[in-house]
């Protein structure tokens, strides 16, 4: 049953969307009542896809399959990897979230370093070694090996890949803070509250494999392999990236999606650095005009997701896109940067199941007895 909770968070939630048509919960029954009743309130990062059903379960399916799914003894590691994560896309958001999380499953300075974006001040070694992979890791040529036992790699890459795709979702649609109905001063007991919020659901027993989905079983992708010793993981990926793929071949022309693949894929791209529109200028002029606009957006999305404007969301719904169309060209913007992420931060790693929070101590994932 959905709590009160949930159900009151709900106004909260669908006010926080920016550039978007609030969707109610009842277009989207199934997965918002799973995400209510399993994350404990319906997460604005994932409601925020309610204009694209297929969006929405792809994206529920990742976020539950890695971060949620398991045995709760090993939540403070993935949160330690999506708020790390988070710092290296410049989401504030999410940083704030999962700073709180991490610090009610995980009470502590480090805890708070990490919230605060201090990750060189973390004292525990292992943890700030995993932070500062996740931090670091898709901005690196040569990989850096995961910081972690064989048999949890799967897990952390897959809960640094869903946050890269949602960190930069969030600095799209969402604002700088989820307090931010909240005065500046009353912000930090409202982190506090949150972090004994968050941190009970934290504690929540999610089986694995169990997401509510009408999203087919596909192949997992080439670039995904490193999730094939874990099958839930596997599964969800691989649903997800078909779903989001054909939801950006819908709205995105051939030349835009091989765009920004080939500048992804590039070693050498140098990005948007300081000065971004002589960058995207150059990069879309090869593109016919009435392209372009939709290019350069799907372009700062993958890039620099913090940088995209109104004036860059306008000039897309110029073009014709309405807001289902304007969720699935970001989303699949989002995806292939968290895809090409995960590539990185792979690099040549061996992986084995799905991890055992009991047999990997305080940096333990942890799917525990569950199927795997």
């Amino acid at each position: 049953m959905t709590s009160l909770f949930a159900r009151g968070a709900r106004r909260v939630v669908l006010r926080q969307i920016r550039h978007l048509s609030p969707v109610r919960p009842a277009r989207t029954t199934a997965v918002w009542h799973q995400m209510e009743t399993e994350f404990g309130m319906a997460a604005p990062p994932v409601a925020l896809h309610a204009a694209a059903p297929e969006v929405l379960d792809a994206v529920w399916l990742m976020l539950r399959e890695t971060l949620l799914a398991g045995d709760p003894a090993g939540r403070s590691t993935k949160e330690t990897v999506a708020a790390a994560v988070s710092l290296a896309n410049t989401c504030p958001y999410c940083v704030e979230v999962h700073g709180a999380t991490l610090t009610g499953t995980r009470p502590g300075a480090d805890a708070r370093h990490l919230a605060a974006g201090r990750v060189d001040e973390v004292r525990d070694p292992a943890v700030r070694a995993l932070a500062r992979w996740a931090r670091d890791g898709a901005s690196r040529v040569t990989p850096v090996p995961i910081p972690v036992p064989a048999d949890q790699a799967a897990a952390v890459l897959g809960v640094a890949v869903t946050f890269h795709y949602l960190n930069r979702m969030v600095n799209v649609f969402l604002g700088e803070s989820a307090l931010e109905a909240m005065p500046v001063a009353a912000r930090p007991l409202g982190r506090r509250v949150a972090a004994r919020v968050f941190g009970r659901f934290a504690r929540a027993v999610v089986p694995p494999g169990q997401a509510v989905t009408a999203l087919p079983a596909r192949p997992l992708p080439a670039d995904l392999s490193w999730a094939a010793s874990c099958a839930p993981i596997a599964d969800a990926l691989a649903r997800a990236a078909a779903a989001i793929d054909e939801a950006g071949a819908a709205v995105l022309p051939v030349a835009v999606r091989e765009l920004v693949l080939a500048r992804l894929a590039d070693p050498a791209e140098p990005g948007p650095g300081l000065s971004a529109e002589p960058w995207l200028a150059e990069a879309v002029a090869p593109l016919p005009p009435g392209e372009r606009p939709a290019a350069r957006l799907a372009l700062l999305v993958a890039f620099a997701s913090y940088r995209v404007s109104d004036g860059d969301i306008a000039a897309v719904r110029a073009s014709g896109h309405g807001d289902d169309a304007l969720v699935r060209l970001t989303a699949w913007a989002a995806m292939a940067a968290a895809r090409n992420a995960g590539r990185l931060l792979s690099g040549d790693a061996g992986m084995r199941g799905c991890g055992d929070a009991r047999a990997g101590g305080a940096a333990g994932i942890g799917y525990g007895d569950y199927p795997k």
